[in-house]
């Protein structure tokens, strides 16, 4: 067995430490979504990162927590969005929110890992279970925490069915004409219906 073989069945040097877990992050995301969570293997997944299994178990555990940390990864961009909306007023929080996450959506490099993350959660209750904490615990609770309103958490809630089920037909399924209309159109008329969620009577 040759040094490098024997390197990949071990733990890798610090230095090659990130590069090795972000490669393993990568072929995990390429393997929800080209098999789904169900199809998809921690095998499958150290075969395409050209790792040993056990490494993948050493940086992450079970299949589960594989997916979880690839979810954080894929939805990283869109959780900022509580951010993006914490110093607008309250009578601007649709329209940020959607601008924000539309914007998110139409960018190639943070649309395709959340294409993939997204299709596995729809396929399956373990993967969906995993997505919607994250997302719950990380995005809706903190933008519910910034409106001073009843019901701040469903209002939360609603707002983001709103803009997923839009993102889900546009992105996902493609409906038209909604898939190839311009996206500053869908912005002007979705976010009234997301401020109307937030902060409406």
């Amino acid at each position: 067995m040759t040094d490098t073989g024997a390197r990949r069945r071990g733990r890798p040097p610090r230095a090659e430490s990130a590069d090795t877990r972000d490669r393993i992050l990568a072929a995990a995301r390429e393997e929800f979504s080209e098999r789904g969570y169900e199809k998809s293997t921690v095998r499958g997944i150290a075969k395409a990162a050209g790792v040993d299994s056990a490494l993948v178990h050493h940086y992450f555990g079970t299949k589960e927590q594989v997916f979880e940390a690839a979810v954080e990864v894929a939805v990283a961009p869109a959780l900022e969005a509580s951010a993006a909306v914490a110093d607008a007023p309250l009578d601007q929080v649709g329209e940020r929110l959607t601008r924000f996450l539309f914007g998110v959506w139409e960018n190639p490099a943070t649309r395709m890992p959340l294409l993939a993350i997204v299709r596995s959660a729809v396929n399956n209750e373990t993967a969906a279970a995993v997505f919607r904490r994250l997302v719950a615990a990380q995005l809706l609770r903190r933008i519910a925490a910034q409106l001073d309103v009843p019901d701040a958490e469903l209002r939360a809630e609603l707002a983001a069915a709103q803009l997923v089920g839009t993102a889900m037909l546009r992105y996902v399924i493609k409906v038209e004409p909604l898939a190839s209309a311009d996206v500053e159109q869908i912005i002007a008329r979705v976010a009234p219906v997301v401020q109307g969620h937030l902060t409406g009577r």
